[in-house]
């Protein structure tokens, strides 16, 4: 009930403020979700003994995912990698830790800021209609692959990472994934005109970078020793946990529509 609950809650916030708001609201929202995530991070790089530079880090971040919708990434990419390899000169430990703490600053850069600034450089640029086509791929695929699995599943799909999830489930995932995107892509400015094919490959692309994103934070998870990141959304974990798949699935998005166009 409480992730149902939790659903109603934040679905008409973020779908309203893509849908109903000028892209800019898109990044400010979007900045606060980095902020949250970022702290979850921190949390877990933490946990594998890493000292990231927290301020400098988490400017970085946001910085970059305002960056990517201005189209300057470049840029701010580049001022981001001195700013922490300069201020690592004073704030890293040494020996051995520099690069572990070096490196768990930058990587939230890579990991967070860029994939989020993807995501609203959709809305910025290809309009609201794209950024809720793929927000509705993933939801749909994942609610198929959590109920796919459930009903269907009996092949683990990557037991040493995450057990409860199977190849069953998978498939039902993409099943649900490409069938949306074949139907809504049809309707969506910027992928109106691409073939079926096209559509299809998308959708299949979209599934499998998100289904590569939970695996990946599942990862992450398991190497830091906790089940969620953290409590911050009551049925679902922590930010991280909701934002996951679309780590890797917005930046696969994004290239699309722009190698497409």
């Amino acid at each position: 009930m409480a992730r149902v609950l939790s659903a109603l809650v934040l679905l008409p916030l973020v779908i309203g403020t893509v849908w109903c708001l000028p892209w800019w609201a898109t990044l400010v929202l979007a900045e606060v979700v980095l902020l949250l995530a970022f702290r979850e991070y921190v949390a877990l790089a933490t946990a594998f003994g890493a000292s990231p530079s927290r301020g400098v880090s988490v400017v970085g971040v946001a910085a970059t995912a305002a960056a990517v919708a201005l189209d300057v990434a470049v840029v701010v990419l580049m001022a981001s990698g001195l700013t922490i390899g300069i201020t690592s000169l004073v704030t890293a430990r040494r020996g051995s830790q520099m690069l572990l703490d070096v490196g768990s600053s930058l990587f939230p850069i890579l990991y967070l800021g860029l994939p989020i600034g993807a995501l609203v450089a959709v809305r910025a640029s290809a309009g609201r209609e794209a950024v809720v086509l793929l927000l509705a791929t993933i939801m749909v695929s994942d609610t198929a692959q959590y109920y796919g699995g459930r009903w269907l599943g009996r092949t683990p799909l990557a037991p040493a990472i995450s057990p409860k999830k199977t190849v069953e489930g998978a498939l039902c995932g993409v099943a649900a994934g490409v069938a949306l995107m074949m139907t809504l892509a049809v309707v969506t400015p910027g992928l109106d005109q691409s073939t079926a094919l096209q559509r299809a490959l998308l959708g299949v692309a979209i599934v499998g970078l998100g289904i590569a994103g939970d695996l990946f934070e599942s990862r992450l998870k398991r190497g830091a020793g906790v089940k969620d990141t953290s409590a911050l959304i009551p049925g679902h974990g922590g930010m991280l946990d909701r934002i996951d798949s679309l780590l890797f699935a917005a930046p696969g998005f994004y290239l699309f529509l722009r190698l497409a166009a």
